[in-house]
């Protein structure tokens, strides 16, 4: 129990991580941060984004997992794993629709614009099929939300020098690989 309940924490705290560079919710804290210039309210709101968004995510995943025979499920995972795989090939942007206004606070402003982000983006979809893979709701969403975390707080707290660093393609290509894997041991264990 234990070192199914550490695989399924790591493996969504890693998966999360490297699929969260480069992605659209990263490009939002940069633009957040620069911006407002106000890290800690930033990342307090971007935590309790997450947690909000990976815990819906993740009890869907767990509600579906309950209602679809135990083979279709397989293969729908793997599916959904392969597509993710595919999916981190494609560098995100940001629109200049989604610059965001501080009306309500950097902390409120911050927190819907990570909510809404990170609505439909591949780290909530990861979280869903990974809750789904593990059955574990709680489990899951903590894992993504420290992996979403672990790839977003040097970019909220070093900014730019952080982001002008990375190597956006190969860590990208990475991140396939692992949605890939995932996908494949899906098909051939279950």
């Amino acid at each position: 129990m234990l070192s199914s309940s550490l695989s399924a924490f790591t493996t969504t705290t890693g998966l999360v991580a490297i699929a969260e560079i480069g992605d659209k919710t990263q490009l939002l804290s940069l633009l957040l941060v620069t911006r407002f210039r106000q890290p800690m309210p930033i990342l307090v709101a971007i935590a309790c984004a997450t947690v909000a968004n990976h815990l819906l995510a993740a009890a869907l995943g767990v509600w579906i997992e309950g209602l679809v025979e135990p083979r279709i499920l397989r293969w729908a995972l793997a599916a959904s794993f392969l597509a993710m795989a595919v999916w981190t090939l494609i560098p995100d942007k940001l629109d200049e629709n989604d610059t965001p206004k501080a009306r309500n606070g950097v902390f409120v402003t911050t927190l819907v614009a990570f909510f809404l982000a990170e609505i439909g983006d591949k780290t909530q979809l990861a979280t869903t099929a990974l809750a789904a893979r593990f059955d574990a709701v709680f489990l899951v969403t903590a894992a993504s939300t420290l992996g979403l975390l672990l790839a977003n707080a040097p970019v909220v707290l070093l900014g730019q020098q952080v982001v002008a660093r990375l190597p956006l393609k190969p860590i990208r290509f990475i991140a396939a690989i692992a949605f890939a894997a995932l996908g494949l041991v899906m098909l051939l264990v279950g």
